[in-house]
This record gives structure tokens, C-alpha cells and sequence, in this order.
């Protein structure tokens, strides 16, 4: 795909998310932060699942993808973000600008089918459980998974190209941190009527689909557990839930409100990209490594117990 069209601008300048240079230096300290955090939180959820037979299951498959997401999410957003900090230039190519917003577009849509597969995978483990194993047998979330990978590329396939054919003349101050589809629009001297018309149906036709199937299940599982007639029954099913719902609920609306919402350089809009781009690839290992504390601790000591016969 050629960048043609991009020959006036050359490169756009990402204001961030302070000007204050004492501001900028405590930003960077918190983010480094939390990037080396996210980093070793998922990769060391991802070696303890392909190590530990024990979580080879539909739930941790999800899982496992759901943390290599969270890692490329968090890579293509807060390096960049962390370069910005202490640079006075703060910018960042067309090209660059576009490939961003491309693995954003394509991660963060992928992610979100994934959260509405592991919805579906508690409906089966709750309101099926006797017929779990074929339910979700390993050609259907082998299907689930690569099904979200495809899906979120798509997405990004479609709306990246026509992006990458505006025309981008005088402005290019982008109020934000990051490269998002939204922030490049007013950008443009083009018209932007068919690329936002896309983006905006992509976006609903994801989002619509997506949350169909997470209310779809989450109706069968509340009316399956209030059907229990023991406390501790339904105390023990709900558990097996709270931490996808926990998950779902930091990612999921944050990332569609931003995408939808008119972009006016707002800290609401940074606050929500922050929330589905920085934070929540942080707080997913914490999740559900606190929600199946037993079971991932379990698993912890038998892959150091293993340590010498790791293979890389």
C-alpha cells in the first residue's frame, strides 16, 4: 500500500499527555513502570500455561491468547508513549503513525472476540456442565480463537487502506498519545465522510456482534446460577465468572467509547485509551491470577520445579 497521498506531511507531533517537563519525568517513571509490569505479568502467564499440562484447558487457551494480546497491546502503544516523555521533537512519522493505529485497531478488536469466546466458554463450564468437554471440544476453541484473530485483522484491514488514502496537508498536532484512527480524521484535509461512515459501522457490527454473545451467555448463566438451590453453589459459580466480568468490564466499554465518541482532544478521550491500552493489559494477569489463586500458584511451583528442562 503506498503513502502517496502523504507527500506535504511527512510526520505528525503527538502532544502527550503534559507539557510540564517535571510532569513528563514522573509519567515517565509511572509508565516504564507499568510496562515492565504488564510485560513480565503476561509472558509469565503465557510460560506457565504452555508449560503446565494441568492448564491445558478451553479456559486457559483463552487465557494464554488473551495475554499475548495484552503484550502487543501494551508494546504498540507505551514505548512510543515512553519515547514522547523525554523528547522535546515528540514525533512520530505518517508511516509509523498508520502501523500503529493499524496493531491497535487489529489487537484491540481480536481481543475483544476473545473476551466473547471465554463468555461463551463459561456458559458452556455453567450451564452445561456435564456436556462441557463436548461443547467445547478442541476444534471449536481452536475456531473461537483464530476466528477473533481474523476477525480484529479484517476490521483493521478494511479501515486502515482508506485512512492510508487521505490526504494530510497543513495540521498535524494530534491531542493524544498514541495514534488512533479517531485523532487522524480531523487531521485530514480530505474527505473523511467514507472512512468515518466504515469506522463507525465496523465498530458496531463488532461491537454489536461481540456483546450479543457476552449478553447471550451472561442471561443463561444468571438465570442457570439463580436456579441453584445451594449458597455455596451459586457463590462457587459466580466466582468461576468474576474474573472475565472483571476483565470484560475494563476493557470492553473504555475501547468502544473511544472509538465512537467525536474526537475533541478531551482527557475523557485520554482517559478511556489509557484505560483499554495501558491499563488493562496490566491488571489481566492480576485478575485472574488472584481469581484462580490456588490453581496459577499450583502451577507457579511446578514449572520451577521443572526448571532445568525448559526448552525456549
Amino acid at each position: 500500500m503506498a503513502l502517496r497521498n502523504h507527500s506535504t506531511i511527512t510526520e505528525f507531533i503527538l502532544l502527550g499527555l503534559s507539557v510540564d517537563s517535571h510532569v513528563q519525568v514522573l509519567l515517565f517513571v509511572l509508565f516504564l513502570g507499568i510496562y515492565l509490569f504488564t510485560i513480565m505479568g503476561n509472558l509469565s502467564m503465557l510460560l506457565v500455561i504452555r508449560e503446565d499440562p494441568h492448564l491445558h484447558t478451553p479456559m486457559y487457551f483463552f487465557l494464554s491468547h488473551l495475554s499475548f494480546m495484552d503484550f502487543c497491546l501494551s508494546t504498540a502503544i507505551v514505548p512510543k508513549l515512553l519515547e514522547n516523555l523525554l523528547s522535546q521533537s515528540k514525533t512520530i512519522s505518517v508511516a509509523g503513525c498508520l502501523a500503529q493505529a493499524f496493531f491497535v485497531f487489529d489487537i484491540g478488536g481480536t481481543e475483544v472476540c476473545l473476551l466473547s469466546a471465554m463468555a461463551y466458554d463459561r456458559y458452556a463450564a455453567i450451564c452445561h456442565p456435564l456436556l462441557y468437554g463436548q461443547v467445547m471440544n478442541n476444534q471449536l476453541y481452536m475456531q473461537l480463537v483464530w476466528g477473533s484473530w481474523s476477525l480484529g485483522f479484517l476490521d483493521a484491514l478494511i479501515n486502515i487502506p482508506l485512512t492510508m488514502n487521505l490526504d494530510f496537508c497543513e495540521a498535524k498536532i494530534i491531542h493524544h498519545y498514541s495514534c488512533e484512527l479517531p485523532s487522524l480524521f480531523p487531521l485530514s484535509c480530505s474527505d473523511v465522510s467514507t472512512s468515518l461512515t466504515v469506522l463507525v459501522c465496523s465498530t458496531l457490527l463488532h461491537g454489536g456482534g461481540t456483546f450479543f454473545l457476552i449478553f447471550f451467555s451472561y442471561v443463561r448463566i444468571v438465570s442457570t446460577i439463580l436456579s441453584v438451590s445451594s449458597t455455596s453453589g451459586r457463590s462457587k459459580a459466580f466466582s468461576t465468572c468474576s474474573s472475565h466480568l472483571t476483565a470484560l468490564s475494563f476493557f470492553y466499554g473504555s475501547a468502544f467509547l473511544r472509538y465512537l465518541m467525536p474526537t475533541s482532544g478531551s482527557p475523557l478521550e485520554l482517559i478511556f485509551s489509557i484505560q483499554y491500552g495501558v491499563v488493562t493489559p496490566l491488571v489481566n494477569p492480576l485478575i485472574y491470577s488472584l481469581k484462580n489463586k490456588e490453581e496459577v500458584k499450583a502451577a507457579f511451583k511446578r514449572v520451577l520445579a521443572r526448571k532445568p528442562r525448559l526448552t525456549f
